[in-house]
């Protein structure tokens, strides 16, 4: 029943920015946590996350670039991306509850 559509990833080229968004069908604040996973070939690594209190985490790659938030009035969770590299590139999946539910997952290429 619980639905999480990712949207916002595309083709930026290095030191560019993206903001990628997770809507779920229901309330965020159902969800003990929140994160954002880099699907790379067979690694499936988590890159920031948010827990119910607000309490982030990031992925040494993803320290003083990204920045992950939540909008619980839109039932929206937001991945900003700055400063770009070609190591960044994947597919960002949105997840709950530590994996209980995920999304099908947004591109993101970075190349020149």
């Amino acid at each position: 029943q619980v639905q999480l559509v990712e949207s916002g990833g595309g083709l930026v080229q290095p030191g560019g920015s993206l903001r990628l968004s997770c809507a779920a069908s229901g309330s965020i604040s159902s969800f003990a946590d929140m994160g954002w996973y880099r699907q790379a070939g067979n690694q499936h690594d988590v890159v920031a996350a948010i827990s119910s209190d607000g309490t982030t985490y990031y992925a040494n790659s993803a320290k003083g670039r990204f920045t992950i938030s939540r909008d619980k009035a839109k039932n929206t969770m937001y991945l900003q991306m700055n400063s770009l590299k070609p190591e960044d590139t994947g597919v960002y999946v949105c997840s709950a509850n530590q994996g209980d539910y995920w999304g099908q997952g947004t591109q993101v290429t970075v190349s020149s």
